[in-house]
């Protein structure tokens, strides 16, 4: 992948978690600006002091709020030619224990934050044209087990980048999505930072290691760039093989 250039005045949500923080640094390294949307005011604030941009606390889920402040951050930054959703959760349940209230909760973090943001975003680039970047998870093309709710929310989201894509193609608004593995991120800490659960999820990862956030922050700048003008519609994995290769990482390693 070729080094995005800085023409990039983005909108992020879901900015203080670890993809978020990665996806921040690489931004400001290429002389992009953001404005900064999470759900806890101390990590916002350290951002904005790093980087000297806007921030606001918001639930993604709430549209209206969203709506809001995406407004306020155009005004800010001059306009918005990319959108990032890396709100998310992850619940790894079987279906029969997940309760009603849990569903609702990961469909809330993961999906509808990012139907959210695709609202208030795509109309404020019908003049120019722009770049909506959502997370999938290789989980929503292969069968994991105890990961229904959070499968089932990413192969929606994958479903809306691809209609949301054909929707806004003639405005020049490209929708894509990232598709990543295991990434060694706090919301993932369960997993990696328990030997037996990280040495079986270890083993589904081809390449034999874990994603960093800079691996998924590097894809998701890709995308965002408008050198990349003629990708949309598109998931692009970014999961260490685990999405559509078959066998176990730590076999056959000279």
């Amino acid at each position: 992948m070729t080094e995005p250039n800085s023409n990039i005045q983005a909108v992020i949500v879901g900015a203080t978690g670890g993809i978020g923080k990665a996806v921040c640094r690489k931004l400001a390294s290429i002389g992009g600006e953001a404005f900064l949307i999470g759900r806890t005011l101390e990590d916002l604030k350290e951002l904005s002091d790093t980087y000297g941009w806007g921030y606001a606390v918001v639930d993604g889920s709430d549209w209206a709020q969203l709506d809001s402040v995406v407004s306020s951050a155009e005004g800010l930054l001059g306009g918005i030619n990319v959108a990032i959703n890396l709100a998310g959760s992850v619940l790894l349940k079987p279906m029969h224990l997940t309760s009603r209230a849990e569903w609702d909760d990961t469909i809330s973090a993961n999906l509808t934050s990012a139907a959210g943001l695709l609202k208030a975003c795509a109309p404020r680039m019908f003049s120019n044209g722009g770049s909506v970047v959502l997370m999938s998870s290789a989980a929503a093309s292969i069968g994991l087990s105890n990961h229904e709710a959070i499968a089932a929310c990413k192969a929606g989201i994958e479903g809306l980048v691809r209609s949301a894509a054909m929707t806004y193609a003639p405005k020049r608004i490209r929708v894509n999505a990232v598709a990543p593995g295991l990434v060694q991120t706090p919301l993932t800490e369960k997993i990696w930072g328990n030997p037996r659960a990280a040495e079986v999820s270890l083993s589904m990862h081809p390449l034999g290691r874990f994603g960093q956030p800079e691996d998924i922050a590097s894809a998701i700048l890709w995308l965002a760039s408008p050198e990349q003008s003629w990708v949309t519609g598109q998931t692009i994995g970014v999961d260490g093989g685990l999405g559509k290769l078959k066998g176990v990482g730590q076999i056959n390693r000279a």
